[in-house]
């Protein structure tokens, strides 16, 4: 019996970067009526609750490091890790992966430290048209090539090929399956009674540590058959 279930957002509640529409929004609430929602992302706990349009559910954001939950229908952030990177490292790195592979032009910078001590490898920049970052890669095929190399470089830390066109580098104990075992020990619920809904379970996909560990699952390859494929549970 379930009782606790989880989303991913991106790829699978919404378009990347789009707010939640009314179809995935109505399917929100009926499970809602049922299990206990939570969201786990890849970003912030403040974007994903803005993308959201202000839906009222707790949400794991950077991997774990960040929560938050609706309180009277305000976003209210509980906890904030932290985890300081060398960001010299990064830079040197990350310039040395752009000129051995090509990815020497680009919009905005080159990469972003994020307060949490997150990092993203943005191939395209931080300032790059979202049509553009769409296009870019949908297979993943692109950033495979480089994915070998990144993994050795950066072996200190967790990698994922992330969003639609960049890499994201986080502490090593924060990952979306570790993140919601917390969560679900926080608040009283055993592994067994927990299933998650995402998108991107393949190797350094963002829910890949999910599959790896045995946590139960539904994968969506598209966020528009989000009503079908959660019908079961309805």
């Amino acid at each position: 019996m379930k009782r606790l279930i989880c989303f991913d957002l991106d790829g699978t509640l919404s378009q990347h970067r789009t707010p939640l529409d009314a179809k995935n929004r109505a399917v929100l609430d009926k499970l809602g009526a049922k299990y206990k929602l939570l969201m786990v992302g890849a970003g912030a706990t403040a974007r994903i609750w803005k993308q959201m349009e202000q839906y009222p559910i707790d949400i794991l954001g950077n991997y774990g490091m960040e929560e938050s939950r609706a309180v009277d229908g305000k976003y209210v952030l509980v906890r904030e890790d932290t985890s300081p990177v060398d960001q010299d490292f990064f830079r040197e790195q990350i310039e040395y992966l752009r000129g051995k592979y090509g990815y020497t032009e680009y919009k905005g910078e080159s990469v972003e430290f994020h307060a949490s001590g997150m990092v993203t490898f943005p191939l395209l920049g931080t300032k790059a048209d979202i049509a553009d970052k769409l296009a870019f890669d949908p297979t993943r095929e692109k950033r495979k090539v480089l994915y070998p190399e990144v993994l050795e470089i950066f072996k200190d830390f967790t990698v994922y090929i992330g969003g639609s066109s960049s890499f994201d580098f986080s502490a090593k104990q924060y990952n979306k399956y570790d993140a919601i075992m917390r969560y679900a020990k926080e608040n009283g619920y055993e592994k067994d009674e927990i299933l998650y809904v995402g998108d991107d379970f393949g190797d350094g996909g963002g829910d890949s540590h999910v599959r790896i560990y045995g946590m139960d699952y539904v994968e969506i390859t598209d966020y528009r058959e989000l009503e079908e494929k959660m019908r079961p549970y309805f």
